[in-house]
């Protein structure tokens, strides 16, 4: 079962970034921060559950996602430090009034998020190799 719910995170972690590609090209800049933000978010929520961990809340997600893959070097620490701005952004996007982005800001939010997955995928690769070799993580 598990292993199917991580299936299904990555597939909707590549559908959000479609979504906010849309999102950005329509000039619906709100939309298209919150949807960059939950394709990382899903993401990670993914990789996550690769290691047998979880949390009900982002903070926590994020919290165990520096602890077990930034601290540790698995991932650089650059798509920490994006996977946090994001969220910051995706907040004043959900629940602040009067928030404007500019496009091309959003724009490279965008491309870095994309940058993001491709990190994890590539570290969820390994975990798949490893796991189809008989190893754990």
């Amino acid at each position: 079962m598990e292993k199917n719910v991580i299936k299904y995170r990555r597939k909707r972690a590549k559908e959000t970034l479609q979504e906010a590609e849309i999102m950005l090209e329509n000039n619906k800049l709100i939309a298209a921060v919150n949807r960059t933000y939950y394709a990382v978010f899903y993401e990670v929520i993914a990789l996550l559950l690769s290691k047998g961990l979880s949390s009900s809340k982002h903070s926590g997600v994020r919290s165990l996602f520096n602890k077990e893959y930034i601290k540790t070097g698995i991932i650089a620490e650059e798509h920490g430090d994006f996977y946090n701005r994001v969220f910051g952004f995706r907040q004043r996007a959900d629940y602040e009034d009067f928030v404007e982005f500019e496009n091309q800001k959003v724009k490279s939010w965008l491309k870095s998020a994309k940058e993001f997955i491709d990190a994890v995928e590539k570290v969820m690769n390994v975990t798949d190799e490893n796991d189809a070799a008989g190893y754990t993580s």
